[in-house]
């Protein structure tokens, strides 16, 4: 796939960083491609750097990782994005987010053409997709959106991180609940003490 990466903090690279090596072509979408995080990306041939719009241009497939606080920013800086599919990496934590959302998601939608937008990648640390195997068994992530062509990019791109698995929990209306458990997550980590090496997997009696 020709995925755009928008967002070249911890999450993105790590994304990045393994789509690149399963052959996927990456392009980082940044505001200034002489001086940007992640710049040790560009080591890998198969990914390369451009402003955010061409890099949209050229891709399939978007990742949105940057922070909630800039999201119809960045979304409105995307350009054309019509036929292609938004992964929405994103969460609002603490109230921090766009004004008058309880998910990034649902401005993403109201700010862009596509309605191929589904929410993935989010509800974990950043060290679990650097390394998502925990003794030798792939820990799991989780999609929500109404878009079917947008959840099976994202089925795929779970696999293809490394993760065992990629539960669709429902459409649109579950995005509030994916970054619920996103918040789920953060607050067993930072503030109940279990630290970041921790993931979710989901069992099934036999």
């Amino acid at each position: 796939m020709k995925i755009a990466i928008i967002g070249t903090g911890n999450v993105g690279s790590a994304l990045a960083t393994h789509w690149a090596n399963k052959g996927h072509e990456i392009y980082l979408g940044v505001r200034n491609t002489a001086e940007f995080k992640g710049k040790n990306l560009l080591e890998n041939p198969q990914t390369s750097v451009f402003e955010i719009a061409e890099a949209v241009s050229l891709s399939e497939v978007i990742l949105l990782s940057t922070p909630a606080t800039a999201a119809i920013e960045v979304v409105q800086s995307l350009g054309d994005t019509s036929g292609k599919v938004i992964i929405d990496a994103m969460n609002i934590v603490m109230g921090r987010g766009p004004q008058g959302y309880k998910n990034t998601a649902d401005a993403i939608l109201d700010h862009t053409s596509t309605r191929d937008v589904v929410k993935c990648f989010n509800t974990t640390g950043f060290n679990n997709m650097v390394n998502p195997v925990y003794h030798d068994i792939p820990v799991d992530v989780f999609v929500a959106g109404d878009s079917e062509k947008g959840k099976a990019v994202a089925m795929q791109l779970a696999k293809d991180a490394g993760f065992g698995a990629c539960y669709d929990i429902g459409g649109n209306d579950k995005f509030e609940l994916m970054e619920q458990f996103a918040w789920f997550w953060i607050n067993l980590a930072m503030f109940r003490g279990q630290g970041r090496e921790i993931a979710f997997k989901l069992m099934k009696r036999t």
